[in-house]
C-alpha cells in the first residue's frame, strides 16, 4: 500500500468512499455523525488545495482517504471535558478517515503510518461509531475525554503517544 496526497483527479473516488462510509455508518447504528452529505465537496476540495487530504492506494486502486496534518494545533481540541489530554506537546490530527468496503487493515495502516511520522496523534469520534472506537483502542489510543465539534455535538477524544 502507498499513501499520497490527494489531487483534484481523485475527487470522484474520494466522494464515492465517503458515500460508502455514510451507508456503513447507518447500517451500524451511527446515522448522525456524517448525516447524508458530510463531508461536503467544498471541504474535500479545500483539503486537497491545502494539501492535507490523503489517499491510500493498493495496486493503483484508491482504498482509503483521510485528512491529516502534522504538528497541528486543532482549535476543536482546545477544550476537553470529563478528562484531559495526556500531553500538551505538538501533535498530528487525523479526521474524516474512511476505507473502501470489503478491505481489511487499511485504516490501521493509514493511522499507523501517520503515527510513525509524527509520534503523537489526536483523533475523535462519535459515541455511536463503535467500529472506530474499537480500532483506535486496538492501535493504542487512549480515551481522554469529550470535545465538541464545530456544530456543538460531542465527540470522544483520543490520543496516542
Amino acid at each position: 500500500m502507498k499513501i499520497r496526497k490527494s489531487t483534484i483527479a481523485d475527487l470522484q473516488e474520494i466522494e464515492a468512499l465517503y458515500d460508502e462510509a455514510r451507508v456503513f455508518m447507518r447500517e451500524n447504528g451511527n446515522s448522525t455523525q456524517w448525516g447524508n452529505n458530510y463531508p461536503p465537496t467544498e471541504l474535500i476540495l479545500e483539503d486537497i488545495e491545502n494539501q492535507v487530504s490523503y489517499v491510500c492506494e493498493n495496486d493503483g486502486e484508491i482504498v482509503a482517504t483521510f485528512f491529516y496534518m502534522k504538528r497541528m494545533d486543532d482549535p476543536t481540541y482546545h477544550v476537553i471535558e470529563n478528562g484531559e489530554w495526556k500531553s500538551n506537546g505538538p501533535y498530528g490530527v487525523i479526521h474524516r478517515i474512511t476505507t473502501k468496503r470489503g478491505t481489511r487493515g487499511v485504516a490501521s495502516y493509514c493511522i499507523s503510518k501517520c503515527f510513525e511520522e509524527c509520534g503523537h496523534l489526536r483523533m475523535d469520534t462519535h459515541e455511536n461509531n463503535i467500529p472506530m472506537q474499537h480500532l483506535l483502542e486496538k492501535l493504542g489510543f487512549q480515551k481522554c475525554g469529550i470535545i465538541y465539534v464545530e456544530d456543538g455535538s460531542p465527540r470522544i477524544a483520543y490520543e496516542w503517544l
